[in-house]
């Protein structure tokens, strides 16, 4: 049954909460592998994780613009 009081989530709501999550991601990854001296596979690592998630967070973005003005 549904009260007057529920908030509906859209799937706008979603794709940005996503984009939000991935740019922190993002931010972390770049942030590690450059903060890491003594091993060079995961700093190597994280930075391969940010570029991926740089691509995610493209992706979400694009697709919020889908939702622009909606």
């Amino acid at each position: 049954m549904s009260n007057m009081h529920d908030i509906e989530i859209t799937t706008r709501d979603k794709l940005l909460r996503a984009w939000e999550n991935s740019m922190e991601l993002v931010r972390d990854f770049e942030n590690y592998s450059k903060d890491i001296k003594d091993d060079r596979q995961a700093a190597e690592a994280f930075k391969r994780f940010a570029e991926d998630e740089g691509m995610h967070a493209n992706e979400l973005r694009q697709m919020l613009h889908g939702y622009q003005g909606k």
